[in-house]
């Protein structure tokens, strides 16, 4: 009789967990414009942070932290509990990283100085985006870009520093906090998302090189606001209509540019009656994710020009944003070329 030694199949058991955020990051030091680990360790921060906000956000039911937290921010917008504990938990992660010298936030109305003249690196974010949400239980975000300052290091931040355009960012990412918590980022090498396991505390690769379709059937946009947007718009949403595409809006940015950048649509948030220069903001809102849209090879604009060209001239400025699937904003574009050009013929 013949006989084999015993060799248990343990490969169903032993399934590799994947490649962990911090890993990823090592890996990939060298793609960096200015691999010395700096950059390195500002996304280690960032992905810290987003770990604490995640703890709060998945509790906020039961600690009483949510609902509005009774003031404004400089936007003129009830700011709700969650928005300044973010707002502190990302400011304090970047401070004791000791890599970044500035933060704009969306919830302060000038730059924090971080009195950290060595810092080489300014970072700008929403620490929570779509958080009139949390109440209701909806997907919810938080998105950062991060520049590298163009003053001397050890020498006070300049205005210089802050005011740079999209095209000057050296990463940019967001972390959405839904069904599950991912975190996407792009360092100009490709875009690569990662979700969290919750009882391991690790971010893992679960999206590697992120490629947005190059065309798409979903269009998001606030239809309440239809009285008050341009012909061009109703006009390009009446074809998508007319098409028998869906309409999807969350009203949380990052859960809508999200689905839309792995799914193929596009986002619109148009110039209104009410905001003739949009609602977006452009240093922490628009850039950040027109940049990782076109590492995904989608395309993003405000309706006239490419965002990431855009030279800011203030730290809370406003824009529209096309952005989404490359086909469907060249289109959306077309119809806006089509309003001016009837425009200047009249």
């Amino acid at each position: 009789m013949k006989t084999k030694p015993y060799q248990p199949d343990h490969s169903a058991l032993g399934y590799s967990v994947g490649v962990t955020l911090d890993r990823f990051i090592k890996i990939k030091q060298d793609d960096f414009p200015f691999a010395s680990g700096e950059l390195s360790q500002i996304l280690r921060d960032i992905a810290l942070a987003s770990k604490i906000v995640n703890r709060e956000i998945n509790r906020a039911g039961l600690s009483k932290i949510g609902g509005a937290f009774g003031s404004t921010n400089v936007q003129g917008e009830e700011q709700q509990k969650l928005d300044v504990i973010a707002n502190i938990r990302f400011t304090r992660a970047l401070t004791k990283g000791g890599e970044v010298c500035a933060v704009v936030s969306e919830e302060d109305d000038e730059v924090i100085d971080l009195q950290n003249s060595k810092g080489k690196y300014v970072v700008a974010m929403d620490p929570l985006d779509g958080s009139s949400n949390i109440d209701v239980n909806i997907s919810i975000g938080t998105i950062f870009s991060i520049y590298r300052r163009v003053t001397p290091i050890g020498s006070p931040i300049q205005p210089e520093d802050i005011m740079q355009p999209g095209n000057k960012q050296v990463a940019a990412g967001y972390v959405l906090y839904g069904s599950s918590t991912m975190l996407v980022y792009t360092t100009g090498k490709g875009v690569n998302g990662f979700t969290y396991e919750q009882s391991l505390g690790e971010f893992f690769l679960s999206h590697p090189n992120m490629k947005a379709p190059e065309d798409g059937k979903i269009y998001s946009i606030n239809e309440g606001l239809s009285s008050q947007i341009s012909e061009g718009d109703k006009n390009y949403i009446g074809s998508c209509k007319a098409r028998n595409f869906s309409a999807r809006y969350i009203g949380s940015l990052v859960a809508d540019f999200h689905r839309n950048l792995l799914k193929g649509g596009i986002y619109i948030y148009p110039k209104t009656e009410k905001a003739p220069k949009g609602k977006l903001r452009l240093l922490y809102e628009a850039n950040s994710l027109a940049y990782i849209a076109e590492q995904a090879g989608a395309v993003a604009t405000n309706g006239q020009e490419r965002i990431l060209d855009i030279l800011p001239t203030s730290l809370h400025e406003r824009t529209p944003l096309y952005i989404g699937s490359k086909v469907m904003v060249e289109e959306a574009q077309s119809y806006l070329n089509q309003e001016v050009d009837s425009s200047v013929h009249k």
